[in-house]
């Protein structure tokens, strides 16, 4: 037996002892997701215990260091732990900003003390990022954002506006572009860390169509951010007026996160699910579930060939766009069939019978897809022109 064998043997042994039965079953609700922070609350004991356990394995964060909390696993190893929780349905056993977006940017960017402090809170669940990118009047065109900093020797004073800030009223840290200097539109915005509940920051839910409130605007308002939280802890990452290579860099990783890459719910198989949840289909439906299948077992490949490539330095630089647009499509796609499937009965909005409208809040949700972490048709312009090569009008 080779180490990688050895390994999956182990993986699948601890998987069944640790993994409740609970927590092998589809995500139903967002109280299914357990997500970090000061105030995380588990929704019941099987939740809990396998987020422990994930803990203290590492496997919250598989691939880091184990200085900064993970295993340390390899990344051949890390696609086998993929494998063997996506062979047994395993839920996630935490969700977080900090695992997808921010922890990858302090890798790459941050000073040895902001990795092991924060990182290692993120990987134990004990803080709750949130991204302040977005702007009112800086969306597609984010690099002309006008939060402003202004530098008073060892703090700055950020005013401004952030909104489309996913969960910012239950974060307790936000990752925020601020610009501290006006005279350079590209060279003068910094990558921030600072606390939610600072003096003068605040924030406001926006209600979506789906009558959900993930989305919130964020404001700034004379906040007092420090330099620097310890030694070796600055309250950015990378260099003053650098930010913008920290921005670009993490969101490669957001549109991966959106995308559904590494395997979730958005973009895995659904035909026999449906099939069993419905019964018998119409041929035309039970088609059209078929070729999403074959669409998203491509996707799948695509992925991790995406990602293989990555590990090894080979990766094109817009594969992110790629699997942002393709992630986005699939996922609209998979909630318009689990409507059609459910036919008029997916249309209720309230009873307990659908868990309160789950099938059409989850279908509206899909629409704001086309919008975060870049739009479809920026996505599309990126792939025309950086992997296609074609000419810019």
């Amino acid at each position: 037996m080779s180490d990688l064998e050895q390994f999956r043997a182990e993986t699948r042994q601890w998987l069944e002892a640790n993994c409740p039965p609970e927590m092998r079953e589809p995500v139903r609700d967002e109280r299914d997701i357990y997500w970090d922070g000061r105030d995380a609350e588990f929704k019941d004991e099987a939740q809990k215990a396998w987020f422990e356990a994930c803990r203290d394995k590492g496997y919250t964060v598989p691939s880091w260091p184990k200085e900064y909390g993970g295993a340390g696993l390899t990344p051949p190893e890390a696609k086998v732990l993929r494998e063997e929780m996506a062979r047994i349905n395993a839920r996630p056993p935490l969700s977080s900003f900090g695992i997808w977006m921010l922890g990858p940017a302090l890798l790459q960017f941050g000073t040895e003390g902001q990795k092991q402090r924060f990182l290692n809170e993120i990987a134990r669940g004990e803080i709750r990022w949130c991204q302040g990118y977005s702007e009112p009047g800086s969306g597609s065109d984010l690099v002309s954002l006008q939060t402003y900093g202004e530098d008073k020797g060892d703090h700055w004073v950020v005013n401004g506006q952030k909104v489309w800030t996913s969960y910012a009223d239950q974060a307790d840290w936000i990752f925020c572009l601020v610009r501290t200097d006006k005279t350079n539109k590209y060279q003068g915005i910094t990558f921030m860390l600072f606390d939610m509940a600072s003096e003068g920051c605040s924030t406001k839910p926006i209600k979506l169509i789906s009558g959900n409130s993930p989305f919130c605007e964020t404001f700034m308002d004379d906040v007092k951010v420090p330099k620097s939280y310890g030694e070796d802890v600055p309250a950015y990452v990378g260099e003053v007026n650098r930010g913008w290579d920290v921005a670009k860099y993490l969101l490669g990783h957001e549109r991966e996160m959106i995308s559904g890459a590494g395997g979730s719910d958005r973009t895995s198989a659904i035909g026999a699910a449906m099939k069993r949840m419905a019964g018998e289909l119409d041929p035309v439906l039970r088609a059209e579930l078929a070729m999403f299948d074959v669409d998203a077992l491509a996707y799948g490949c695509m992925a991790e060939k995406f990602l293989d490539e990555a590990k090894v330095g080979k990766a094109h630089p817009a594969q992110p766009n790629m699997m942002k647009y393709s992630g986005t499509e699939l996922n609209k796609r998979r909630h318009e069939l689990m409507m059609a499937v459910g036919g008029s009965r997916s249309l209720e909005w309230d009873s307990e019978e659908t868990d309160g409208g789950t099938p059409a809040r989850g279908w509206l949700r899909t629409k704001a897809n086309s919008i975060e972490g870049g739009t479809s048709e920026v996505m599309l312009n990126v792939i025309a022109k950086r992997i296609l090569e074609l000419p810019g009008g």
